[in-house]
């Protein structure tokens, strides 16, 4: 009923969720000597989350492009100027990253307020 309801935002909220968390991950290890930057494929972990519900509602199970439990796969991030310690996290990228994911969450969480708005009316009788 929530794919019906929300469509593909409630997913995107899921994955957006998760990828947060990881890039706020890297910011705060951006010290730590010999910790590796993470970061989701958005498109991948959102196709992966979309298949499973899928999936699930026909009584199969999918994986792609995610981790066992229905979390996104993380993947380790190129560093454009290795650091000596053997840290991967460039904390500018990783700070732009975590604003795009922020604006892109904030907008989705818009749109599945809108529908929850819509429903709220339509249950009222407005």
């Amino acid at each position: 009923m929530n794919e019906q309801i929300f469509g593909i935002h409630g997913a995107a909220l899921e994955v957006r969720s998760k990828r947060m968390g990881v890039l706020a991950s890297n910011i705060a290890n951006a010290a730590t000597p010999g910790f590796k930057a993470r970061d989701v494929d958005f498109n991948a972990a959102l196709d992966a989350r979309l298949a499973q519900g899928r999936t699930l509602s026909s009584g199969a199970s999918s994986g792609a492009g995610q981790l066992g439990g229905g979390e996104p796969e993380l993947l380790y991030r190129r560093p454009t100027m290795p650091s000596l310690d053997g840290n991967t996290v460039e904390l500018g990228r990783e700070q732009v990253a975590f604003a795009e994911n922020a604006l892109a969450y904030s907008a989705t969480l818009s749109f599945v307020q809108g529908k929850v708005n819509t429903v709220n009316r339509a249950l009222k009788g407005e």
